[in-house]
């Protein structure tokens, strides 16, 4: 099973890549494919320039292609975070082609939620603005492609017991629905209907009201 982590900046990520490898090895092998993007900002001491980022989508793409099979392979982002990053700050769709197509080898894909405090992280993180506009487009993305996910929120142990509960559940499900459709739903404790969790987000993003309807 290949499992993808996406999510804006500072929404623990490779925190929970981590605790999600460490939690799965007690029911079969597992490991984790970390973000290129991360080392690359280490190495470089910058963060990287529109005529990089395709580079780097490749080179995040590839970890996953190439990594060792296990049982449960978790990638700290995928391609498509690149992509979506590269849309928002260079303004250049180019990417999303090729970070799609790559993104289906994945059997379940988890987001982030924005319920973790933010903090700096060297030069890898733009700030708590960024967040929200991050989110939003990875949401459209996904949901334009019919690409499933699931929200993940908690904070510590409640986080990854989230992620788990949301594994378990799809394993537990046989794959249905056709190209254009979402093959599953799933929602965490913390809201009994996925669609509901979608709609107030989007609702908030466009500074609409809300209500229990």
């Amino acid at each position: 099973m290949r499992i993808a982590i996406l999510g804006a900046e500072c929404t623990g990520k490779t925190q929970l890549a981590h605790t999600l490898v460490q939690a799965l090895n007690q029911q079969g092998s597992a490991s984790m494919v970390p973000e290129v993007l991360r080392e690359w900002c280490a190495q470089q001491g910058r963060t990287p320039q529109s005529h990089e980022q395709q580079a780097i989508a490749e080179a995040q793409a590839l970890r996953v292609q190439t990594a060792a099979p296990v049982a449960f392979l978790v990638a700290d982002t995928s391609a498509l975070m690149t992509a979506v990053y590269s849309d928002l700050l260079f303004h250049d769709s180019s990417l999303y082609s090729f970070a799609l197509e790559q993104h289906r080898c994945f059997d379940l894909t988890l987001l982030t939620g924005l319920d973790l405090v933010w903090k700096p992280d060297g030069v890898q993180r733009d700030g708590p603005h960024s967040q929200a506009p991050v989110d939003a487009r990875l949401r459209q993305v996904l949901d334009a492609h019919a690409i499933a996910y699931a929200v993940v929120y908690g904070t510590g142990s409640e986080r990854t017991q989230c992620a788990l509960q949301a594994i378990h559940q799809h394993l537990q499900m046989p794959r249905q629905g056709s190209p254009t459709e979402p093959a599953w739903q799933w929602s965490c404790e913390k809201c009994s209907d996925a669609v509901c969790e979608h709609r107030l987000f989007s609702r908030l993003v466009q500074g609409q009201p809300t209500s229990n309807s």
